[in-house]
């Protein structure tokens, strides 16, 4: 990756691979190994999403809108592949055999994609997420009407009604189809856009192409990064302080194994 800001030269566009189901516990294997050799790096870039992840339940209870944890919980996966960047960046340093870095080191790289192609993906990402969130917003309302958003901090038994079920099923179908267009939109672009001196446009169609290219490998691994994320979710959130790590530093191997090198 090239260390300049400003007047980097284009890189090329990594030519697809064929991929094979191998590639998926091959990526956790080395996943789990960088998160071995470098714990403390993976274990800060978690403790901001576990921690910002408990400020907003405790925000949602204080303000009695505990409402809102349904669609938040649905949705806040949304945010990890940006806040991954971090570990996608110690993986490409341990890969290429660097580990006499400094925490710092991590940092300055991450300060200097302000002026490269991740805020524009950052964005793409957070307004994603802000849109499913009113999705889900509207989508309860249509169902249940208004009244049921303040009742329902006191008693979930709007959502075992007949309409509370429907809800639930249509919400979790078109929270489904959310979740694929984004997973296709950043399957491989932000450790793309860390890699290279591409657009976000570019890295995001390139992604695209890796899943149309090996849909069966990419959707198995987009079905493992969800079932992890969510039994990492279900202890308070406790678990991905292990969980996001290591799903982070197997997706930049995904990476290597979904894209040539042309280094």
């Amino acid at each position: 990756m090239s260390e300049t800001t400003g007047h980097a030269a284009p890189s090329k566009v990594p030519a697809i691979k064929t991929m094979t189901m191998g590639d998926i516990p091959y990526a956790l294997r080395m996943g789990l190994r960088d998160f071995w050799r470098k714990p403390m790096m993976g274990l800060f870039f978690s403790n901001v999403y576990v921690i910002g992840g408990w400020l907003i339940y405790l925000f949602l209870g204080v303000t009695d809108q505990i409402w809102w944890a349904i669609p938040i919980t649905v949705g806040f996966p949304l945010l990890g592949p940006f806040l991954a960047v971090g570990i996608y960046e110690v993986s490409r340093r341990l890969e290429a055999g660097q580990t006499d870095w400094r925490r710092n080191d991590i940092f300055g790289v991450i300060w200097r994609q302000r002026l490269r192609q991740l805020p524009s993906m950052a964005w793409v990402i957070i307004v994603y997420f802000l849109f499913w969130s009113f999705f889900a917003h509207m989508l309860f309302a249509l169902f249940l009407g208004p009244s049921a958003l303040t009742n329902v901090t006191s008693s979930y038994a709007y959502l075992l009604e007949p309409e509370g079920m429907m809800m639930l099923v249509i919400g979790t179908f078109f929270g489904a189809g959310f979740a694929l267009v984004l997973f296709m939109l950043t399957a491989v672009s932000l450790p793309l856009l860390l890699d290279k001196e591409l657009d976000f446009v570019t890295a995001m169609l390139t992604s695209i192409a890796v899943v149309r290219r090996n849909p069966a490998v990419m959707l198995t691994w987009g079905a493992v990064i969800a079932a992890l994320t969510f039994v990492g979710m279900a202890p308070l959130l406790f678990g991905l302080f292990v969980v996001l790590p290591v799903l982070g530093h197997a997706t930049w191997h995904i990476y290597r194994r979904a894209l040539t090198s042309l280094d």
